[in-house]
């Protein structure tokens, strides 16, 4: 149809006047009608107290956690004391509660999640020693213990990822889960320097610990020089796609191995954002070269959609080496994937409110 004065003058009748809350596809304005008030104003991104995908806060006695009526808890943990490498994640809750404008609105997956789920940053695990990594683990497992015992579903910002194996001690407790782990490094290593308790060996205390079922485990994008560590997934049955991998193998081949390695079950999803190339993601303790694209990543994390989770984490965001703040603003992102795919899990979505 050309474009002519009639065609103009319909324009200006229909969107000349009013605000931008003011749509008229109903897909649409069923969003605005929960974010913008009645004088079309939004909440500015920048004002307020910071909190995870600007989530409500709500404020929790550590010993008895208030989490009722929520669907979804989200909640930091600022411990690395688990590095091999250069330490810093234990800014990375902080980091990404700075980070505006992410979300509201979900385009791929149809969704705005915080206002869709009730979900609430719940603030960050107490520690009760800032120097003690197996007390801490203690500490975590507790804390987010309590968040399973309320029927909630937690979603973790880190911290290193050693903070996943008491995370799924919690989750899996009553039985074995599955995994989707998106990382550069598969951390199924053994002890060394004295302690089995470092972020390169959750996965083989987890298995270990009866919490984590390795047949359904994947971990996409695994490279590197620690390659000869990870004989542990190979030997209990988990699927290692490696980044040198992807690009031949396909997103969408990619997406249909981890759906039919998980199945129907419950998973938990951990992302490592050294999983990303530092071209992307520069501000973590063990970067590798080669990893995938943010891009890549978002398709990947985007056709889980339907997945029963059942927990998430995003770990090892380590801020000061990060100049333009661009490995916070992707780890945000990604939490606000998971979170989009949270609002179509099975075990949330089918929850009575």
């Amino acid at each position: 149809m050309a474009w002519d004065e009639k065609r103009l003058e319909a324009l200006r009748a229909k969107y000349g006047e009013g605000h931008g809350g003011e749509l008229f596809d109903p897909k649409f304005r069923a969003v605005a009608d929960k974010i913008f008030s009645a004088s079309g104003t939004r909440v500015a991104p920048y004002a307020g107290i910071p909190t995870l995908l600007d989530a409500p806060l709500r404020q929790v006695d550590p010993q008895a956690p208030d989490l009722s009526g929520l669907d979804v808890a989200m909640v930091g943990v600022p411990m690395d004391l688990g590095v091999t490498n250069r330490t810093g994640s234990r800014f990375g809750p902080r980091a990404l509660r700075a980070i505006e404008r992410i979300g509201p609105y979900n385009h791929v997956l149809e969704c705005a999640p915080v206002f869709e789920l009730n979900v609430a940053d719940i603030g960050d695990v107490p520690f009760k020693s800032r120097y003690r990594l197996e007390q801490s683990h203690e500490d975590i497992e507790a804390h987010i213990g309590k968040i399973v015992d309320a029927g909630v579903v937690p979603l973790s910002v880190g911290g290193d990822h050693s903070i996943t194996h008491p995370i799924l001690k919690a989750v899996g407790r009553d039985r074995p889960v599955g995994m989707i782990h998106i990382d550069a490094h598969c951390d199924t290593g053994g002890a060394f320097d004295q302690t089995k308790f470092h972020h390169g060996g959750p996965f083989r205390n987890a298995v270990l610990d009866g919490v984590l079922d390795p047949t359904r485990t994947i971990q996409v994008g695994i490279r590197g020089a620690a390659e000869y560590l990870w004989e542990f997934s190979y030997e209990s049955g988990m699927t290692v796609i490696h980044a040198e991998n992807m690009p031949a193998l396909g997103i969408p081949a990619i997406i249909e191995k981890a759906k039919a390695v998980v199945g129907d079950g419950p998973v938990y999803l951990s992302f490592d954002i050294d999983s990303l190339d530092p071209a992307f993601a520069p501000g973590t303790g063990t970067p590798e070269i080669g990893g995938p694209s943010t891009r890549e990543v978002l398709e990947l994390l985007r056709g889980l959609k339907g997945l029963n989770l059942v927990g998430g984490d995003v770990v090892e965001v380590a801020p000061q080496y990060d100049a333009t703040t661009n490995t916070a603003q992707a780890g945000a992102q990604v939490l606000f994937e998971i979170l989009s795919l949270m609002v179509f899990s099975p075990s949330i979505a089918g929850k009575e409110r």
